[in-house]
């Protein structure tokens, strides 16, 4: 289970993230909502260990701390971070990030054979920009699993690809509710679907009256107050734009 207590990060005059928590277990789809860009990237990034928060705490499994969230968890399309750049062929894509998957797992992952096991031989000339938005969840959210690693996806504002809720939400719901492999998931959105029914949380609740089920029981240490990047690879300069 991903628990998070009153996480906030400090901006350059308002809080990039004001207080939030929430929580999410194996086998469930989490919607978290907010208006602006930079706080939802600011709270994907937190819940997958990519940056510290300058307060609260965040935690896997029971175990409090960003190290066990980075090793749980895979950020997903987040913008500014790691979303693919533009310029790359999804073949290109793909052997970029099985790059990334930690040695002892790789094997002998190469782009062409996982293309075509994961049913993507279809995609892999076009460019990354050229894929619709349902095949780009598909194929993020795929890669992102060839680690098997990763029990947490934490997906950044799969919505801006599309008002269209059918184009991110049934990839996302079929990933938590897989018998298999049952994943925690989060997703920051801008609103929720409409007719979502399911588990949500909204950024910036723990300014306010808790909602059930948004919450919760543990009482770990406090992180230090210190916003901290621990992923090399990923970065965000100063506060990204709405």
């Amino acid at each position: 289970m991903l628990c998070a207590r009153q996480l906030s990060v400090k901006g350059r005059r308002l809080d990039l993230l004001p207080p939030t928590s929430l929580q999410v277990a194996s086998g469930e789809l989490l919607l978290v909502t907010g208006d602006r860009q930079d706080q939802r990237t600011a709270l994907a990034l937190v819940l997958s260990g990519r940056m510290r928060p300058d307060g609260g705490t965040a935690g896997w499994d029971g175990s409090v701390g960003i190290r066990p969230l980075r090793r749980a968890s895979a950020l997903v399309d987040s913008p500014g971070v790691n979303e693919p750049e533009q310029h790359l062929s999804v073949a290109d894509l793909v052997t970029e990030d099985l790059a990334l998957i930690p040695r002892r797992y790789r094997g002998a992952l190469l782009s062409k054979p996982w293309l075509k096991v994961n049913r993507f031989e279809d995609v892999a000339g076009m460019w990354t920009e050229q894929l619709p938005s349902a095949r780009r969840i598909e194929l993020l959210t795929a890669l992102a699993l060839a680690n098997p690693g990763t029990d947490l996806l934490v997906v950044d504002s799969p919505d801006r690809h599309g008002a269209d809720s059918a184009n991110w939400l049934p990839r996302l719901r079929e990933l938590a509710h897989d018998g298999g492999r049952p994943l925690a998931v989060v997703a920051t959105v801008t609103a929720l679907p409409d007719g979502w029914t399911g588990p949500s949380a909204a950024i910036g609740n723990a300014a306010r009256r808790p909602s059930p089920g948004s919450f919760c029981t543990d009482n770990g240490p406090t992180t230090p107050p210190k916003s901290e990047y621990v992923d090399k690879n990923s970065s965000l300069t100063g506060e990204v734009g709405k």
